[in-house]
């Protein structure tokens, strides 16, 4: 029987159907929705950092969280979602600009007020201090070496195996903001260093490998052709790097369906064991992830849809 022909699904909620029906409350206005999902959520880190960045991102284009912020002014949730829906408008505001170009500081500075404020409010969630860490970056200096200590401790204090804290860190010390390649790798192969097994640290190293070829890919204006495309990615210490990421994280983790807020993880580890062509850790990845999908760092080599339609023809032909 032929196989069915394989689409990505690309839902950027990564099938969490909760947070998605409060995403189309904001569309109306509705806040409740958000007080409702942000509650049920509670103290599970890895599902409220993921929803409360996905509000965030839907609610910097609309008042509905000032709506909710008016309703109930103290309310610790909103003031989290606050602080990451003034990151994203930072951030959207930035990528507005164009690269290189520097933003109103006031406008990085209110959505600082905003983290520090929502951290001291929900004393225990590590939430704003990932947007905290986020926002940082717009800064077209960074910021003081001693601050963002400061705020790395109280991160790690509050979740110290969080993958969207070290990769917000990451990001920082990335050439293409505020560091160099070499203090990038460092940190994240300091990181994976020290993870329990099963712990999605060890992927830092795949997500310092496309920071590499970002830098690259702007300094070559996009020439993939300029760059050597194939030896950035398939090499043996990339190849290296990959397997040390599947034995250290997937191999240890428990067998559990694959959580929204981990998918973009796996499939940076599935791009970068595709094009190390290691074709047995590839087609073990893509079959937990199945159709569900995340565009980055799919975007960033080429067409997503093409590049997953032909990896799964090649490495899974008979489904």
């Amino acid at each position: 029987m032929a196989r069915d022909r394989y689409t990505p699904d690309f839902d950027p909620d990564c099938g969490d159907a909760p947070l998605t029906s409060a995403r189309q409350d904001i569309v109306i206005g509705r806040w409740q929705g958000l007080r409702d999902l942000l509650r049920i959520t509670g103290p599970d880190w890895l599902s409220r950092g993921h929803r409360v960045r996905m509000l965030a991102q839907a609610c910097a284009g609309s008042s509905t969280m000032e709506s909710w912020l008016a309703a109930e002014p103290d309310s610790a949730d909103a003031l989290v979602l606050r602080a990451a829906t003034e990151t994203a408008r930072a951030f959207n505001l930035a990528i507005a600009a164009g690269r290189g170009t520097p933003i109103d500081q006031r406008r990085v500075d209110t959505a600082v007020l905003a983290c520090l404020k929502a951290a001291e409010s929900y004393v225990d969630d590590p939430t704003p201090w990932i947007s905290l860490i986020s926002v940082a970056r717009l800064y077209p200096s960074g910021v003081r070496r001693q601050e963002l200590a400061r705020w790395w401790d109280e991160l790690h204090r509050r979740d110290p195996y969080s993958a969207e804290g070290h990769l917000q860190v990451l990001h920082y010390y990335s050439a293409r903001w505020h560091g160099t390649h070499g203090l990038m790798y460092d940190f994240a192969r300091d990181a994976a260093g020290v993870a329990p097994p099963g712990c999605p640290l060890p992927v830092l190293v795949q997500y310092a490998r496309v920071e590499e070829y970002r830098y690259a890919l702007d300094a070559a204006h996009g020439r993939t052709s300029a760059m050597g495309l194939g030896q950035h990615w398939d090499h043996d210490v990339a190849a290296g790097d990959v397997r040390r990421t599947w034995q250290r994280w997937v191999t240890g983790r428990e067998a559990h369906a694959v959580a929204p807020g981990e998918l973009r993880d796996l499939h940076y580890l599935t791009h970068a064991a595709c094009l190390a062509g290691l074709p047995d850790i590839a087609a073990s990845l893509l079959r937990m992830t199945g159709r569900r999908a995340t565009r980055t760092p799919w975007s960033y080599t080429g067409d997503p849809v093409k590049q997953l339609a032909k990896w799964n023809k090649e490495l899974l032909p008979h489904g």
